[in-house]
C-alpha cells in the first residue's frame, strides 16, 4: 500500500473541490454577536501583543533569553491571531463561507503553526523556570541566547514540518462527497473525513499531533514543576519559596489558561453539542493570545517596571519639546 498517495492503489484519481463551505456554528441564534465580541478581543490581542514586544525590543534590561520566548510568545500570538480571526469574521460574520481548497490548505497550515507553537512557548519558558530554581548557580552558563534561540528555531521546525506533513497528505486525498466542513476554520480532522478514498496516513497524523503537540509538552511541564516543587520543599526559608513561586506565577497561569479549556473539551468531546464543542475550540483559541501579555505585564515586575521607565521618558520628552517651543516662542516675541 502507497501511504503516500492511497488514491493510485485503489484505482481513484485525485478530485480535489474547487472550495469548500465552512458551516460550523448553524442554527444558533444571535451567533453574529459573537463574532462581533471575537473581533473585539482581536483588537485587544493585536494591541496588547504589539505592546509587549516593543517593550522588550526597546528596553535593553528586557534582552535576556527568558525574554527571547517571552518575545516569541507575543510573536505567534499575534501572527495567529491575525492568521485565524479575520478570515473567522469573514467566512462567518460577512458571509464568505466557500474558501478554494488551495487557500484552505494555507488557512489550515497558519492556524495549526500557531496554535502548536504557544503550546511549545510554554514549554522553553518552563525549562527557563527550571533552570534557574533547580540550578541557579549555573543558570547563567546553561541559559544564554543563542541557547534559547536555538531551543525555539527548532521548535519552529518541528512544528512547521509536521503541519506540513499534514497540509501535504490532504492534497493527496480525493473529494468525490461532501465539501461541507463543520468547524469554524479548515480544520484537518473535519477535512480528512470527507475524503472518499483511503485516508489512514491522514489519520495517523491525527493521532501522533495531539500527543507531540499536546501531551508531551503538558507532561513536560508538569514534571518541570514537580521537580520545582521538590526543590522548594528543601528550602528552609518561607520567604525565598514565595520568592521562586512568584516567578513562576505568570507561566503558571499561562499554562493553565492554554491547556485547562483544551482538556475540558477534549475530555467531554463526545458529551457535548458540536455547537458548544466549535465554540470552546473557538474561544481557546483566541482568548490565549490576549491574556498572555495582559497576565506577563500583571505579574511580571521587570516588565511593569519597563513600561514605567519608558512612559516616563516619552512624558520627559514631551516636556523637552514642549519647553523648547516655549522659548523660541518668548524669543520671537
Amino acid at each position: 500500500m502507497n501511504l503516500f498517495n492511497p488514491a493510485e492503489d485503489e484505482n481513484v484519481s485525485m478530485v480535489h473541490p474547487e472550495y469548500f463551505i465552512i458551516s460550523g456554528l448553524s442554527g444558533v441564534p444571535h451567533i453574529k454577536l459573537y463574532y462581533v465580541f471575537l473581533f473585539a478581543v482581536y483588537v485587544l490581542s493585536v494591541l496588547a501583543n504589539s505592546a509587549v514586544m516593543a517593550v522588550i525590543c526597546l528596553d535593553r534590561r528586557l534582552q535576556t533569553p527568558k525574554y527571547v520566548a517571552v518575545f516569541n510568545l507575543a510573536f505567534v500570538d499575534l501572527f495567529g491571531s491575525s492568521a485565524l480571526v479575520p478570515k473567522l469574521l469573514d467566512v462567518f460574520l460577512l458571509g464568505n463561507r466557500r474558501i478554494p481548497f488551495r487557500n484552505c490548505l494555507v488557512y489550515m497550515f497558519f492556524c495549526y503553526t500557531c496554535l502548536s507553537m504557544q503550546s511549545f512557548n510554554l514549554v522553553a519558558l518552563a525549562y527557563d523556570r527550571l533552570l534557574a530554581i533547580i540550578f541557579p548557580l549555573h543558570y547563567q552558563v546553561k541559559m544564554t541566547h543563542r541557547f534559547m534561540l536555538r531551543l525555539i528555531c527548532g521548535f519552529w521546525l518541528l512544528v512547521v514540518v509536521l503541519v506540513a506533513v499534514a497540509a501535504g497528505l490532504l492534497s493527496r486525498l480525493s473529494f468525490c462527497r461532501s465539501v461541507v466542513i463543520n468547524s469554524y476554520f479548515c480544520d484537518h480532522g473535519q477535512i480528512y473525513r470527507l475524503s472518499c478514498n483511503s485516508h489512514y496516513p491522514n489519520y495517523m497524523v491525527s493521532c501522533i499531533y495531539p500527543v507531540v503537540i499536546f501531551w508531551l509538552p503538558l507532561a513536560f511541564i508538569l514534571l518541570s514543576y514537580a521537580a520545582i516543587s521538590c526543590t522548594l520543599a528543601k528550602v528552609a526559608a518561607v520567604q525565598e519559596r514565595l520568592k521562586a513561586l512568584r516567578t513562576c506565577a505568570a507561566h503558571l497561569s499561562l499554562v493553565a489558561i492554554y491547556f485547562i479549556p483544551l482538556l475540558i473539551t477534549f475530555t467531554l468531546m463526545e458529551n457535548i453539542h458540536p455547537n458548544s464543542r466549535i465554540i470552546n475550540l473557538s474561544l481557546t483559541s483566541v482568548f490565549p493570545p490576549l491574556l498572555n501579555p495582559v497576565i506577563y505585564t500583571l505579574q511580571t515586575q521587570e516588565i511593569k517596571e519597563s513600561f514605567g521607565r519608558l512612559i516616563r521618558s516619552a512624558r520627559r520628552r514631551r516636556r523637552g519639546k514642549h519647553g523648547a517651543r516655549a522659548k523660541v516662542w518668548t524669543a520671537l516675541h
